[in-house]
């Protein structure tokens, strides 16, 4: 049976993991819409993610990240790229589960090597104060376990057409 044209697929990882750019790429390939979640936010706020968080804390990020997710949730058949730590709150990760969640993986040099190329303090505000390749292995750490335990499949690092065509070929097991 495949998969449904109302669930919604959410791609989850870390930043800089590739989630967007898949993103834009499968929903093409399925014929589905994409939605960019932190794209969504400055969208609805009118302000970047740092200037809510240097205002207000990252708390306040996350629970306007969790109305963003329950607005896209509401919606059918989209294919949605996650902020890295939308997995942090538990009502955030009850509606992930609704859907079908695709975990991207990436290894931290790889991560680090992308964030320096494109360094976007505005959409990538630092989340601790620990040097970039610290940031990424302790983040990592605090929440690989909870990307597994969401993910109905794993996509391993791979350039772009590559994890497009791996993705698809997962995809047909659901």
């Amino acid at each position: 049976m495949p998969l449904a044209a109302d669930t919604n697929i959410y791609l989850i990882g870390p930043r800089a993991s590739g989630k967007t750019t898949l993103g834009r790429k499968l929903a093409e390939s399925l014929g589905r819409s994409f939605v960019d979640l932190d794209a969504r936010f400055v969208e609805a706020r009118g302000e970047t993610i740092a200037e809510l968080v240097a205002r207000e804390g990252w708390d306040a990020f996350r629970r306007a990240e969790a109305d963003i997710l329950a607005e896209t949730a509401a919606q059918k058949g989209l294919v949605a790229a996650t902020g890295g730590g939308v997995v942090l709150l538990p009502e955030n990760r009850a509606l992930l589960a609704k859907g079908l969640v695709l975990y991207l993986q990436a290894h931290p040099d790889r991560l680090a090597e992308r964030l320096m190329a494109d360094l976007n303090p505005d959409q990538r505000p630092n989340l601790t104060q620990l040097g970039l390749k610290e940031e990424i292995v302790a983040t990592l750490a605090e929440r690989e376990p909870l990307y597994f335990s969401l993910a109905h499949a794993c996509l391993p690092e791979r350039p772009i057409d590559e994890l497009l065509e791996y993705t698809l070929r997962a995809l047909k097991m659901f």
